[in-house]
C-alpha cells in the first residue's frame, strides 16, 4: 500500500511493472538496480521450475518447492517481485529440508515467544501477522510440543503462549539452521555475491527496524479496508501467505 493514488484501472499484468517505477521513487534507482542484479545472479543458478509469486504455505505452514528438478531458465526479463520470490522461496526450501519446524513458524511465532508467557492477543501484532495465521501457527506448534496455551495470570479471561523446553531448544536450533543455510548460500553462490545480496535488502528492510522505507509504502489508502483496521507495528520475518488465501501478513 501506498499513499500516492490508488491503481484503479490498472491491468493486473501491468501492476508489477507500475509498483517497481513506485519503488524507483521511493528507494533510488541506484540502490534497487543493486537489488535487481543482486538476485539475478542468485536466480540464474536456481532451479528454473521455481514459481513467480511468493511462497504459499501448505500443510505445517511449510514452503513447496517444484515437484521436479529444472535447468535454470533466462532470468534477465524478470520483474523484480519474481526474482524476489523466488530466491526467497529457495532458501526457504533449503532451510525446510533440514529442519522439523517451517520457516514461518520459527521466523515469526517462535521468534516473539519466550519461557515468561506472552498474551495470545498480542501475537498477532508482535510477530506482523494476522490473528488466523497465528491461530495456525500456534495449532502446528502445540501439536509439535513447541508451544503451549495457559491461563493468563495477570488477568481473569484470556491466554498466554509460551515455549516449552523443546520450543527453546528449536528455536535456538533454527537461529543456528538459518546462519548455517546462509553460510551454505556463501559457498555456493559466491560469498561476495551472497554480501551483496544482504547489503542490498538491508538499505531497503533496515533489520534494525527503526528506519525501514519499507514504511513509506504501508500507508492505507483512506476509504479502504486497511485503513480501518489497526497498524501494523512490524512486519513479519517471512511472509505467511496461507493456502486458503490471504495477503503476505496472513490477512
Amino acid at each position: 500500500m501506498s499513499s500516492a493514488a490508488p491503481l484503479e484501472g490498472v491491468a493486473a499484468t501491468a501492476l508489477p511493472g507500475v509498483v517497481e517505477e513506485r519503488w524507483q521513487e521511493r528507494f533510488g534507482h541506484e540502490a534497487l538496480g543493486d537489488l535487481r542484479e543482486s538476485l539475478r545472479a542468485v536466480a540464474a543458478r536456481l532451479d528454473g521450475g521455481l514459481p513467480d509469486c511468493l511462497p504459499i504455505l501448505g500443510y505445517g505452514l511449510r514452503t513447496s518447492g517444484p515437484e521436479r528438478v529444472s535447468p535454470p531458465g533466462d532470468v534477465s526479463g524478470l520483474s523484480l517481485p519474481t526474482l524476489l520470490s523466488r530466491v526467497l522461496l529457495a532458501f526457504a526450501v533449503e532451510f525446510e529440508r533440514r529442519s522439523d519446524v517451517a520457516l514461518a513458524i520459527s521466523a515469526n511465532l517462535l521468534r516473539v515467544l519466550g519461557q515468561p508467557g506472552v498474551r495470545v492477543r498480542d501475537l498477532p501484532l508482535l510477530a506482523g501477522a494476522s490473528k488466523e495465521a497465528i491461530s495456525m501457527a500456534m495449532g502446528i506448534a502445540g501439536k509439535q510440543g513447541l508451544a503451549v496455551l495457559e491461563p493468563d495470570p495477570a488477568a481473569s479471561r484470556g491466554k498466554v503462549a509460551r515455549l516449552t523446553p523443546g520450543g527453546r531448544s528449536a528455536q535456538d536450533g533454527c537461529r543456528r539452521l538459518l546462519t548455517a543455510t546462509e553460510d551454505d548460500w556463501q559457498e555456493r553462490f559466491g560469498s561476495d555475491g551472497i554480501r551483496g545480496l544482504r547489503q542490498a535488502l538491508d538499505r531497503l528492510a533496515a533489520p534494525d527496524g527503526t528506519s525501514s522505507p519499507l514504511w513509506r509504502g504501508l500507508e492505507p489508502y483512506p476509504g479502504g479496508w486497511r485503513a480501518s483496521v489497526p497498524r501494523p507495528r512490524t512486519l513479519p520475518h517471512f511472509p505467511m501467505v496461507l493456502h486458503r488465501g490471504g495477503f503476505p501478513d496472513g490477512s
